[in-house]
């Protein structure tokens, strides 16, 4: 069984859909790669941000709750999501570029810190990593500064060593520092790291993270499935997303876990071109498009202004 693949995606919730699609779009310059509808909530939009080609491990994603309260990261979260650049000079710019926008942000040599309009916490980090970068395309963000894709996720974890058993030897997760893990198979890695809780209790909600999704490759999905259930986890039987295959988990810290297969992608209904431009709907859905697409936010297509007429 080949190893897990890094990060798959990130799932989060906003309660603005407009205003999240502005600030990843428009802001972070990653590109909108599917619009269609959370599949277990088919009233609510599921928004997918990536590179170029919606590349899992650079693939963050929301779930729209129009008007929830904002959330509070706690024991058993990821609070932070953590993105590659290549240089100093990249974390300058972005410094630059979301002061400008009014986000507050926090400097060291590596790394840039900062929360988006709702509150979810971002970690820019210089990365050494050799995995190809996953960039998005934005006439304001040089190739050379822009994000490339997922380097860890940082959840809350009141007691680690309750999760070292499953993320080592379930998981093979290798140990990587102090409360850190490596999770890296033939061709991507990345981190999941721990830190002490804060003293108030998790509040789900806007600008906090719903899940991380690990990357499996289609061989082995099934194989994965049968450890973490071998292990106690009581996964979810495997759920066929169209795009790709999930498996759902709580790992002992509390965090929800997913693994996502690596294919067969969003050009399966789409073209590479065209992605993100119009509503798209999972077969199994499609027959509801007409009770569910008026209710949907209306949102525009951010890329409208950047292709000739």
């Amino acid at each position: 069984m080949a190893r897990l693949e890094g990060i798959h995606h990130v799932t989060a919730i906003t309660g603005d859909a407009p205003r999240n699609l502005d600030f990843y779009t428009r802001v972070l310059g990653l590109r909108l790669v599917k619009k269609t509808v959370n599949q277990d909530d088919p009233t609510v939009y599921h928004l997918f941000y990536a590179d170029e080609l919606g590349s899992p491990g650079a693939d963050l994603t929301f779930f729209e709750y129009p008007g929830v309260r904002p959330g509070r990261a706690g024991a058993g979260m990821v609070h932070t999501v953590v993105s590659r650049v290549a240089s100093a000079a990249a974390l300058a710019f972005w410094e630059e570029r979301l002061s400008g926008e009014g986000i507050a942000c926090e400097r060291a040599a590596s790394w840039l810190r900062f929360a988006d309009p709702e509150g979810l916490g971002h970690e820019l980090t210089v990365s050494a990593a050799t995995d190809t970068p996953l960039l998005g395309e934005h006439p304001e963000v040089p190739a050379a500064y822009a994000l490339q894709g997922f380097d860890a996720v940082r959840a809350y974890a009141a007691d680690p060593e309750r999760s070292r058993a499953v993320l080592e030897q379930t998981l093979h997760f290798v140990p990587a520092g102090p409360g850190a893990w490596e999770v890296r198979g033939a061709e991507r890695g990345g981190l999941y790291a721990y830190d002490p809780p804060p003293a108030a209790p998790p509040a789900p909600g806007a600008g906090t993270v719903h899940h991380v999704a690990w990357s499996s490759t289609i061989t082995d999905h099934e194989v994965w499935h049968e450890a973490v259930t071998l292990a106690g986890l009581q996964p979810s039987p495997v759920i066929d997303r169209f795009w790709f295959r999930s498996v759902y988990f709580r790992e002992p810290s509390g965090v929800l876990f997913e693994l996502a297969t690596l294919g067969p992608g969003f050009t399966t209904d789409e073209p590479l071109a065209h992605l993100g431009e119009s509503l798209v709907l999972p077969p199994a859905f499609e027959h509801l498009r007409a009770r569910i697409e008026p209710a949907l936010t209306p949102l525009p297509d951010p890329r409208a202004g950047r292709r000739p007429a």
